[in-house]
């Protein structure tokens, strides 16, 4: 069970006088399974929130447990295995290699792993095939549509069958109706019982979640 636990989260970013709290206190539990979106004006405190449950950056006081791992108290190695074995991340820019094909892209985190090529091979095919790309596995960044990119990164989020999902604006850069099959596809997967954590400024996006936060000025509020 890969339960989220976060207790008396503080940023602060800067000292003394010149200090801004970018997260204040803040208390949050997400149970595995869930779908969360996280939702704010821009400054609200969203993208440090998804930065530190992604064990990227460390929150100034307060813990974050998750699978019952005290994260922040792990060292530098022991949090990136920790990366690499709970989490997938999905972003508004794609960060694809434009001189990798699509299969090589999703393989990328794989490289760390042992096993052999051809079995690193199928599960990058997997992945493809979850999200519907496995046919343009060949095919460079550049010869594939933004929507397609996109889902070529989540294949790339979930090649390891991480157990937690972050998405930080996932259809930012996508037109609504490929914005809505993306979506689609983060529920699909949901679905199939990964837990999402989703960072989105839009109320559509946030409608397939199955519980909706919002924060201002480093605090969930009540709307």
């Amino acid at each position: 069970m890969s339960d989220i636990i976060a207790s008396g989260l503080t940023k602060q970013y800067g000292q003394g006088s010149l200090a801004v709290t970018a997260l204040d206190n803040v208390e949050l539990r997400i149970s595995s399974g869930e779908f969360v979106a996280v939702m704010g004006q821009s400054g609200s405190g969203k993208s440090t929130l998804l930065s530190i449950l992604g064990a990227l950056n460390t929150p100034s006081s307060g813990t974050l447990t998750v699978d019952e791992l005290d994260i922040y108290s792990l060292n530098q190695d022991q949090r990136a295995d920790f990366r690499r074995e709970y989490l997938g991340f999905v972003f508004q820019s794609f960060h694809l290699l434009p001189y990798l094909n699509v299969l090589e892209n999703v393989m990328i985190p794989l490289a760390v792993i042992a096993g052999s090529r051809r079995n690193k091979e199928e599960k990058a095919l997997a992945a493809l095939a979850e999200v519907g790309l496995d046919r343009k596995a060949n095919r460079l960044p550049s010869e594939i549509s933004g929507g397609e990119q996109e889902r070529v990164a989540i294949a790339r989020a979930v090649v390891n069958d991480p157990p937690i999902l972050l998405a930080d604006e996932p259809t930012g850069n996508l037109d609504s109706r490929t914005g809505a099959e993306v979506m689609d596809l983060i529920g699909r997967l949901n679905d199939k019982g990964r837990t999402i954590v989703m960072v989105t400024h839009s109320e559509e996006n946030a409608r397939h979640a199955g519980r909706i936060l919002r924060l201002a000025d480093g605090r969930f509020v009540d709307v």
